[in-house]
């Protein structure tokens, strides 16, 4: 399950460090409010380019499946979280929600890369 790694941490990496940004209410929160919209468009934007590739190999297979699926209740709490990001008054909250997500795609693009570097070995005849 290739995925552009680069871009879509350079993405989470923006869209953490506005979530943690300084907020005032006023017209600094619709800044806000406007630029975790836009950070969180460019993450969906990366997790989207990652295509699923399942291995001939079963075990590799499931997994390739399973990070497949979990791109995409990723996916689903991205957009749900968007409407929140732009109308929720509980700012708190809602900051506190995309932290998660941040740690839950860092998780996501972790286990990714497990995957890949699974299939090479594979590949290559490792120790097993």
């Amino acid at each position: 399950m290739p995925t552009t790694s680069a871009g879509l941490t350079a993405a989470l990496r923006g869209l953490a460090a506005a979530n943690e940004a300084p907020r005032r209410d006023g017209p600094s929160l619709g800044s806000w409010r406007w630029t975790m919209r836009q950070r969180m468009g460019a993450v969906r934007d990366a997790l989207l380019e990652e295509t699923g590739q399942a291995s001939g190999d079963g075990w590799l297979a499931a997994r390739g499946g399973a990070a497949f699926r979990e791109r995409n209740a990723l996916l689903m709490r991205l957009g749900a979280l968007g409407t929140r990001v732009l109308e929720d008054a509980d700012v708190p909250a809602v900051r506190a929600e995309v932290a998660r997500l941040v740690a839950d795609v860092t998780r996501h693009l972790q286990r990714v890369h497990d995957l890949a570097y699974d299939e090479v070995e594979m590949e290559l005849g490792g120790s097993e």
